[in-house]
């Protein structure tokens, strides 16, 4: 039987080789380059950094070649009348008119079966909110400009809490026999409990190393951390900041956002 943080859970492990792989990581360090000057204004104006968004580019969708290719207005009205999530759908059917009176053709607004579209498959109500025209060419397109995408995936991490200058996570050392479990929040998260269940109360980076863990790389002693050991003892573990939960906004999933994470400490290497 698995611990409090680890029974029912799939292991993180096998999840991180497959997406944060060698293809995943190389691809992303090429658009990194191919990118550099744009990501560079684009991190100084948004303040969130480029590879976090570029390792959101490449888990969204491989760099822009997969993008999906249903309908999306089909999709949407479709999602509406099944009814499960009506009022969701029947909105970002509405939100999707209006994206098309931006000068958007049927044919151009594809996606996913969900209605997520372009490089960052945004909504269409997160398009109409946060989408930036990265090239200053007075449209954000975020379809066929990896600027425009690249921009506006920075304003909707801005716009959900990034904090400048702060890492997302850090490796950490643990001592042996170190019960992670014994430190697990006791707090029910509003939304997306099963994932933030997993993770530990908040201390300071001081208050954890006066526990015996370990931050691999320095961290301000006052930082706040939520220690997290997916796959259970004498694994991997990690002391996650309040951009982690940035992360999360984009897709509450610790297996998605610890493998966007991961990706861009690779990307930047």
């Amino acid at each position: 039987p698995g611990t409090p943080t680890t029974s029912g859970y799939p292991p993180l492990a096998p999840y991180i080789a497959r997406h944060v792989d060698r293809a995943r990581i190389s691809g992303g360090q090429r658009e990194f380059a191919n990118y550099r000057s744009a990501l560079a204004r684009i991190e100084r104006e948004y303040g969130v950094p480029a590879e976090i968004v570029v390792a959101i580019w490449g888990h969204e969708t491989a760099y822009g070649r997969v993008k999906g290719g249903f309908d999306l207005s089909q999709a949407l009205a479709t999602l509406a009348w099944e009814g499960r999530r009506r009022e969701l759908f029947s909105s970002e059917f509405v939100a999707l008119m209006q994206v098309a009176d931006k000068g958007y053709s049927r044919s151009e607004l594809k996606g996913s079966w969900a209605g997520a579209f372009g490089n960052p498959q945004f909504l269409p109500s997160v398009y109409l909110r946060l989408a930036a025209d990265g090239n200053g060419d007075g449209r954000a397109d975020i379809m066929n400009s990896p600027v425009d995408a690249l921009a506006s995936i920075a304003n909707y991490f801005r716009d959900a809490g990034w904090r400048e200058g702060l890492p997302w996570g850090v490796r950490a050392n643990v001592p042996r026999g170190f019960d992670v479990d014994a430190y697990r929040t006791k707090i029910d998260a509003p939304t997306c409990s099963r994932v933030h269940e997993r993770h530990s109360v908040y201390k300071t980076v001081a208050e954890w190393r006066a526990l015996g863990v370990q931050p691999q790389i320095p961290l301000a002693q006052d930082t706040l951390a939520t220690l997290f050991q997916p796959d259970g003892p004498g694994t991997s573990a990690y002391l996650l900041t309040s951009n982690y939960r940035v992360i999360l906004e984009y897709n509450c999933s610790n297996y998605y956002a610890m493998s966007v994470g991961l990706l861009a400490d690779e990307i930047a290497r």
